[in-house]
């Protein structure tokens, strides 16, 4: 017999894991949750600065390529993604996060309601513990470990110091809504400690007896009778196995792999999908469009005095000191997130709100894959908040071991190149301040000889990288693009939603991390919600109604 379950969640990454644990807490729905991917078992997933050593690793990692990207240089930008519990969440920067309040509102007025400031405020304070205690903006209590970092650093005080000089404010708290300003990031620690989604959530959910959790098997299709979801098709050990979904499958396994999903179902773009060989079950166009990601490009100096990473990690005796404070007291470099320090500032394209983010680290590198620079060096990093380039993600088969073709089409309007540029000019402007500019000896990367818009430009086409933020690949919406409605359906299917980054209309201004577990609090809340509504229906009474939207438990 097929396994049955109410619940198939698709990804146990920062949404799926949420979505575990709310489903299953009162013990009356039988959850089963596939995972593509390991167990959170490697020790550097759980030490923060473990993502250094996770980045580029294929045993948690998809390690996607992009393809070449025109209008930078035809290079091809790599694109990691968590491929174990916790998803991204396990190997992430570990910044907290959660965008600005017209973000949410702009969803609302895309026709999105219910997705304002004011309403996905409460899911954020459900699910954090935050360390500095509850109060109208944060929550207390929650799963999700919110801290400040255990390290301060010298050149993070200076630069924050120095931007104040240069006339920025500071601030305490990136998450109130108006993010503006200078200071340290938060993170999803706790103790020295990642709290990854899998720690926060799943480890909960898997105590449950009605809780299945399967490692290492690949979702190859989303089954369906023609107008509603019934399952899944998984392979799991060479083998190929299904599962029934009584009420609903959620997809939740990210902006590249859902939309992969879908596509290899037959839902999706017609074209596309007849170019790649696969039979059009349901015509959905937007779904793989939409595609927007956070693009970087850094200014690297060198310091006057050896204080960086780069210098601890070049000399056995600075990794044994390393080591030795994190596994005694839980402290040091170890700890540190990516971008210990940072903020948001308003170039002049964007005079409203903050259009521009710093991640500000203490060691540099020309390439991580090669380890960090031989010198004393710090980076400051800015990107472009609300990009208005849009790629795609398209499968090229109905085969799941093939890598989907991810065209990110960086830096297509002309607003996206001037915001880079002027960021840059922005983080110059702060670095030559003093205290900070008493710190460094010079800029290393690009230079000061590099000095107009023209040759600034030129050094983001050469050396910008992505932030690792993709999402919108199956859009919240009411326009043609649309692939979900505003409570997370996918359209024209029953008993079919979709749970992470994808669903995002438009990126969040800042890390997507905290948007994507509170997207799996809003889409856990909605399947309780119609549970409650629809007791006793199942699979056999789902039906789409007429204007395209699914009408059945979801």
């Amino acid at each position: 017999m097929l396994e049955t379950f109410d619940y198939i969640i698709v990804g146990a990454g920062s949404a799926g894991c949420v979505l575990a644990d709310r489903l299953s807490a009162d013990g009356s729905a039988s959850v089963l949750v596939l995972e593509a991917g390991v167990r959170d078992s490697n020790p550097w997933i759980h030490v923060p600065i473990g993502y250094a050593k996770t980045l580029f690793d294929k045993r948690v990692n998809w390690c996607f390529e992009m393809e070449p990207s025109p209008e930078l240089r035809q290079r091809r930008l790599y694109m990691p993604s968590g491929r174990v519990l916790g998803g991204s969440s396990s190997i992430n920067g570990l910044l907290y996060v959660r965008g600005q309040q017209q973000d949410y509102d702009h969803w609302e007025q895309l026709g999105n309601r219910g997705w304002g400031w004011d309403d996905v405020l409460p899911y954020y304070r459900l699910s954090e513990d935050q360390e500095r205690g509850g109060d109208n903006f944060h929550g207390s209590g929650g799963p999700l470990a919110v801290s400040n970092q255990v390290e301060r650093h010298e050149l993070c005080d200076a630069f924050v110091a120095s931007g104040l000089a240069a006339g920025y404010r500071a601030t305490n708290d990136f998450n109130r809504g108006d993010q503006e300003g200078l200071g340290y990031y938060q993170v999803t620690a706790r103790d020295g400690r990642r709290i990854s989604a899998a720690v926060a959530f799943l480890r909960r959910a898997e105590r449950r007896a009605n809780v299945s959790v399967l490692t290492e098997v690949v979702v190859e299709t989303i089954d369906t009778n023609g107008r509603c979801a019934t399952g899944v098709t998984y392979r799991s050990s060479g083998l190929q196995r299904k599962a029934v979904a009584r009420r609903c499958v959620v997809l939740a396994a990210g902006a590249i792999n859902t939309p992969a999903i879908l596509q290899r179902s037959g839902i999706g773009n017609p074209d596309w999908l007849k170019e790649a060989g696969i039979e059009v079950t349901h015509a959905l166009p937007g779904v793989g469009a939409n595609l927007q990601d956070h693009l970087q490009a850094k200014l690297v100096y060198r310091c006057v005095r050896p204080v960086t990473l780069n210098d601890q990690a070049k000399h056995l005796m600075g990794k044994i000191s390393m080591g030795a404070a994190y596994l005694l007291h839980r402290r040091g470099s170890l700890t540190t997130a990516a971008g210990q320090a940072g903020g948001f500032v308003r170039t002049t394209l964007s005079t409203n709100r903050p259009d521009v983010q710093f991640h500000v680290m203490t060691f540099s590198s020309a390439d991580l894959r090669k380890g960090l620079d031989e010198f004393s060096g710090m980076t400051i990093s800015a990107c472009q908040l609300r990009p208005e380039s849009r790629g795609t993600v398209r499968v090229t088969s109905v085969a799941a071991d093939a890598a989907p073709i991810i065209s990110p089409q960086f830096l297509s309007t002309d607003t996206d190149r001037r915001t880079l540029v002027e960021g840059l000019r922005i983080g110059r402007s702060i670095a030559a301040v003093k205290p900070l500019s008493a710190e460094l000896e010079r800029e290393e990367r690009p230079g000061v000889a590099v000095a107009s818009d023209d040759d600034l430009l030129a050094y983001v086409r050469e050396t910008a990288g992505s932030v690792f933020h993709p999402v919108g690949t199956c859009k919240m919406g009411q326009d043609a693009l649309a692939v979900v409605d505003e409570r997370l359906r996918v359209r024209g299917i029953g008993n079919l939603m979709v749970a992470d980054a994808s669903v995002m209309p438009v990126i969040v201004s800042g890390n997507t991390n905290a948007a994507s577990i509170m997207i799996g609090e809003r889409a856990s809340q909605f399947l309780m919600e119609a549970a409650s509504a629809y007791e006793g229906r199942g699979i056999q009474k789902c039906h789409p109604n007429l204007n395209g939207v699914s009408s059945a438990l979801v």
